[in-house]
């Protein structure tokens, strides 16, 4: 297998955290978003979408999607199982991704993409440039305040994001609350239970990576 990285985003350190957990070891290559090598001809025959991470499986696929990475990977090595052993597991894991991903790590892209001078005409990823929308970053603000009071709500009732155990669910959570740093939005103080997680969650060896 070969994984294609990039330190400083937040997909790929999804990615990244998911194969750590698994304990996995695998050959990685670093792909620079700051020097826009994920537009050079090169990565581009790996993945045409121009998107990372990316996971050129050992029977050839290219998988370009974190779940799609997950996927495989928990089939392969399903020990420590992270997305969840039973259906109700399994459902709730992806189901609290997707929210995750949608009211969490979209409206902090939102806000980045559509104000900082590096994302200029480059606003969405991949091959194709799209100028900034201002007015997409004031909403993605609005929208992370209101993902901040639902992932409190979810953790004063539960332990981890999915249930009762770790899941990528956490990773995925994780890594976009710690990544609205670069949008100089923090957990509120107020968010007990959120504070809490996440200390958890940043003890873990794979939130190091």
């Amino acid at each position: 297998m070969i994984f294609y990285d990039c330190s400083t985003a937040p997909n790929p350190r999804r990615a990244r955290m998911f194969i750590a957990e698994k304990g996995l070891k695998i050959e990685t290559r670093e792909v620079s978003i700051a020097k826009n090598e994920q537009l050079a001809d090169a990565f581009l025959a790996v993945n045409p979408r121009a998107t990372i991470p990316v996971l050129v499986t050992d029977e050839g696929a290219v998988l370009t999607e974190n779940l799609g990475i997950a996927a495989y990977l928990e089939a392969r090595f399903p020990e420590p199982p992270l997305l969840g052993r039973t259906p109700d597991e399994k459902g709730q894991v992806l189901m609290w991704n997707a929210i995750v991903e949608q009211q969490g790590g979209i409206p902090i892209a939102e806000v980045l993409r559509n104000t900082h001078p590096a994302f200029k005409d480059r606003a969405i990823p991949g091959p194709t440039n799209h100028p900034q929308i201002s007015e997409l970053a004031e909403r993605g603000r609005t929208r992370l305040t209101d993902f901040f009071t639902l992932l409190e709500a979810r953790l004063q009732a539960s332990r981890f994001v999915a249930g009762d155990m770790f899941s990528l669910a956490d990773i995925s959570t994780f890594v976009f609350v710690d990544f609205a740093r670069v949008i100089k939005t923090r957990i509120p103080e107020g968010n007990s239970a959120t504070l809490a997680w996440f200390q958890s969650v940043q003890s873990r060896p794979s939130a190091s990576l």
